[in-house]
């Protein structure tokens, strides 16, 4: 199987009416440091909406970078308190003259050539034909987010227009994701859709042998176990032994990604872990993964569909007001007449003995108001229980997927 690492897709309804206008901030010189500030920021949320739907039961995956993004277009027409809550819950700690340019050179970074595999990042904008939008804020989306302006008539063919941003998100997902948008999903008045999405296709580094592969029982708790077909290999890999987890890094070709595994040791451990999972002790705990030159690993072979209405988490993560009635879009067209009605996320992701395939989407509409190397012998590291597992861009260190995986037979 082709690794297929990563499909993602997020795509940001913003439904507005009205015209204006209003500055935003002069852009300031793009600094290393920014890039940094801003990745970092993009992993502290990615775990914080982690734990806010961890709370519901199952398997999860999500592409936390694909949110980011496209709320951060979002993020780019908000002002006054509505911007403040957006940028808090976010994360996003520097200003927005540093913001945007520092989140565009890390979509660039992410877009750059690849010969081991492949890695693209995509934007657009999608707006009512013949509405008026800030150029500033048009400026801002093409220049920094590479969103060109594509005009639709959500007035007058709402389902049209569907069907139009529905394709542009088949054709950027390979296919993975379709029909994101459903019908009704658009209405007349919406005025403006942002759409993300992100593609990786890749290999690991060293494939699992299919012939070592063998139903086996994943223990779905303490007691209760499933046969799933678990994969076998030993060799050298990136470890961690945290005590009460461990932490298994497999990379893919050329080492600019990785798979990264955090497994509790007790079968019924994955709350536990969870619990204790904030943004710093990822940071700490991923620092001390090491190269141990001879790990004996299980892993399951697993898919996972998941999909999500994200508004309630985004509300309890600090930002409630930019879907009320009071939210402050002004910097889209210069009056506050629409707030964010929803987000819907899609994710789908596939682990086999080649590689991964992942895919995700999000939708945000908005609507008119009107290491330490272990001694002999060698670490076992048998994930046949519940682990949390995420995909990791290692030139930047952002978190690109992230998922935690209870049932692979679901």
């Amino acid at each position: 199987m082709k690794l297929l690492l990563s499909l993602l897709i997020a795509c940001v309804l913003l439904l507005l009416s009205a015209n204006g206008a209003e500055a935003k901030p002069l852009p300031e010189s793009l600094t290393d440091a920014d890039r940094v500030v801003v990745v970092e920021g993009n992993d502290a949320f990615a775990v914080a909406l982690y734990h806010q739907l961890s709370h519901q039961a199952g398997n999860l995956f999500l592409s936390p970078e694909s949110i980011s993004t496209a709320l951060a277009m979002a993020y780019a027409g908000a002002r006054g308190n509505t911007a403040s809550e957006m940028a808090k819950a976010l994360h996003f700690t520097l200003p927005p003259g540093q913001l945007h340019p520092a989140m565009g050179a890390l979509l660039r970074d992410l877009n750059a050539a690849h010969s081991d595999y492949q890695l693209n990042v995509a934007n657009a904008l999608w707006a009512q034909q013949g509405y008026t939008f800030l150029d500033q804020f048009l400026n801002l989306l093409k220049g920094d987010y590479g969103a060109g302006l594509q005009q639709v008539d959500f007035k007058g063919a709402p389902e049209a227009a569907r069907s139009t941003i529905n394709q542009w998100v088949e054709q950027k997902t390979q296919d993975k994701i379709k029909d994101l948008l459903a019908a009704g999903a658009l209405r007349p008045d919406t005025r403006l859709v942002l759409t993300n999405a992100i593609y990786f296709k890749g290999n690991w580094q060293t494939q699992f042998d299919k012939a070592q592969t063998r139903n086996e029982d994943f223990y779905l708790s303490q007691t209760k176990s499933a046969a799933a077909p678990l994969m076998h290999r030993e060799g050298s890999f990136g470890y961690f032994d945290g005590g009460t987890f461990q932490i298994l890094e497999i990379p893919y070709k050329s080492n600019a990604l990785s798979l990264i595994v955090l497994l509790p040791k007790e079968r019924s451990g994955l709350s536990g872990l969870e619990d204790s999972m904030t943004a710093s002790n990822m940071q700490q705990w991923l620092s001390q993964v090491a190269p141990v030159s001879k790990v004996i690993v299980t892993i399951p072979k697993f898919k996972s569909t998941q999909e999500f209405e994200l508004s309630t988490a985004l509300r309890a993560l600090g930002m409630p007001e930019a879907f009320s009635a009071g939210a402050d879009f002004s910097a889209m067209t210069g009056q506050r007449d629409f707030a964010i009605s929803a987000v819907i996320h899609k994710a789908f992701v596939d682990v086999n003995e080649e590689g991964t395939e992942a895919a995700a989407a999000t939708a945000v509409t908005m609507r008119a108001l009107a290491m330490r190397a272990p001694g002999p012998p060698p670490p076992v590291f048998r994930a046949d229980h519940p682990f949390i597992f995420f995909i990791r861009d290692n030139g930047s260190r952002s978190i690109l997927f992230m998922g935690r995986m209870t049932d692979p037979t679901t």
